[in-house]
This record gives C-alpha cells, sequence and structure tokens, in this order.
C-alpha cells in the first residue's frame, strides 16, 4: 500500500461546536446527490465518516450491504459507534484511515464517499486516484465538499466579512483549500477520472430556529475550537478580535430578516472498467 502523505492539519477540529454541525448532517441534507444511485447490496466506504451520522443513514439505505466508515482521529470513531449503535445498524464498521493511503485492496467498494473532506486534505487529487483505487470498476466515487468564498448572507455585516478573509487564510495555512466546491471537477480530472457527474446543492439557514443555532455554533467554533487556537497560535488573529467576530456572528443570528447560505460542489464519478 502507498505510504501516507497527509501534510495538511485539521482546522475545525472535534470541539462540541463542532460536533454540532457534525451530527446535524445526514444523507438527504448532504449526500442527495449520491442517493437514487444506491442498491441494497453495495459495499461503501465512508471516508471522513466523524460522528457517523451519514454513515449511519447510509448503512440503512442499503440493508444487505455493508459500510465501512474511517476517519483519521480514532477518538471520533467510538462516537460514530455509539451512532450505529444507539440507531440499531448493524451492517456498519469503522477504522481509522488516511484518505491519501488507504489500506483496502484494489477494486473493493462499490461506493466511496467523501463529505467536507477534500478543503482539509494535503493533495487533493492524490485522494481522489486513492478513493478510485478502491473502487470496483463501474463503481462511483461521491465527494461533496463546500466552498467558502461562495457562502453569502443578509444583512451585510463587517465582522462576518472578516471572519471569513480568516477562515480562508488560516484553513490555507493549515494547507487545505477553503473553496473546494469549485475544484472537484478540476482534481477529480487531474486524478484521471473522465466520467464525471458534477452538480452543486446549498444549506440555507433563515428561519429564527436556524440563525440561532448557525450562528451560535460559529461563534463558539471561533472562540473555543481548534480553529480559534490556530488562528492565534499562526498570527492570523488576536483573541480580541476573534472575540468581535463571535459577537458579529451572534449579532446577525437575531437578525429578523437574517439569511445564509452555504454552497457545495459534488462530483460523481463513475470508475472504467
Amino acid at each position: 500500500m502507498p505510504k501516507a502523505q497527509e501534510t495538511a492539519v485539521y482546522t475545525h477540529g472535534h470541539h462540541e461546536s463542532v460536533l454540532r454541525s457534525h451530527t446535524w448532517r445526514t444523507a438527504a441534507n448532504s449526500a442527495a446527490y449520491l442517493l437514487g444511485s444506491l442498491k441494497p447490496h453495495m459495499r461503501i466506504l465512508d471516508i471522513g465518516c466523524g460522528p457517523g451520522t451519514i454513515t449511519a443513514d447510509l448503512a440503512a439505505l442499503v440493508p444487505d450491504g455493508h459500510v465501512t466508515g474511517v476517519d483519521r482521529a480514532p477518538e471520533i470513531l467510538d462516537r460514530a459507534r455509539a451512532t450505529a449503535a444507539d440507531r440499531g445498524v448493524t451492517n456498519v464498521d469503522f477504522a481509522v484511515a488516511d484518505v491519501h493511503a488507504l489500506d483496502v485492496p484494489d477494486d473493493t467498494f462499490c461506493v466511496v464517499h467523501a463529505h467536507q473532506v477534500l478543503q482539509h486534505v494535503g493533495d487533493p487529487v492524490r485522494a481522489l486516484r486513492e478513493m478510485t483505487r478502491v473502487t470496483r470498476p463501474g463503481g462511483l466515487i461521491a465527494v461533496r465538499d463546500g466552498d467558502y468564498a461562495a457562502m453569502t448572507w443578509y444583512p451585510a455585516s463587517p465582522g462576518l466579512d472578516d471572519w471569513l478573509e480568516l477562515y480562508r487564510r488560516v484553513a490555507r495555512a493549515n494547507g487545505g483549500e477553503p473553496d473546494a466546491g469549485r475544484r472537484l471537477k478540476a482534481w477529480a480530472l487531474r486524478a484521471g477520472l473522465s466520467d464525471i457527474t458534477a452538480t452543486s446543492s446549498t444549506w440555507t439557514f433563515a428561519t429564527p430556529d436556524e440563525r440561532e443555532w448557525w450562528s451560535g455554533l460559529w461563534a463558539d467554533r471561533t472562540l473555543a475550537s481548534a480553529y480559534a487556537r490556530l488562528a492565534v497560535e499562526g498570527g492570523h488573529a488576536t483573541e480580541e478580535q476573534l472575540r468581535a467576530m463571535a459577537a458579529a456572528w451572534r449579532e446577525w443570528g437575531k437578525a429578523a430578516d437574517g439569511w445564509f447560505g452555504v454552497l457545495h460542489g459534488e462530483i460523481l464519478c463513475r470508475k472504467e472498467g
């Protein structure tokens, strides 16, 4: 197997404010572009599975198949196992892995899926080549990533402008690419894939409850997560600046006319063979 080549630092970490978002994710709100292609017998690899909510959903959709969830952080896999157990999902297992060098034989899985992963890795093209290697001929590589520069909101907020500029700077300093969504097709082509369907979809936060939840988790993440620590330790922002950005998030969340849109790029690639 190829040697692991990960050089990027995961910007978010696994602070409670991060898991608040990750555990909200479902196959329906985060992998809808893939679901119509699933068959009951399929064997699926879910890369960067985190707390396992999408993984468990996928397992329920392939009752005669099996899903393996992998993540680089061993500690989050206990949370994923608990998610599957709480739901009574048994056709699933979890393991530590690096997408750049998967300890899996060639042509193993019917579907290899990654949600919000390639924006955080050191070499997304190599990652896609490795995902393709472990996919069976005729199988699917499914990837969805956000695009931070394409995030947009109302009303205008200089504090959120500062937050977005800072986040993109910190993410790139950590070796990632925060505007990954728009690059997925280009990366897939560079990885040697040719049968590529590129789409996009959004998350929208506009109701009072949605605004409170989204603004609150980002305010907390800006102050207390690994991202906050990396921003300060890297010399990208002071704690005072982070407090001002967190306050801007909470102020936006209270706006009766507030609206926030998150654009995602998606690719569904079929492996030739």
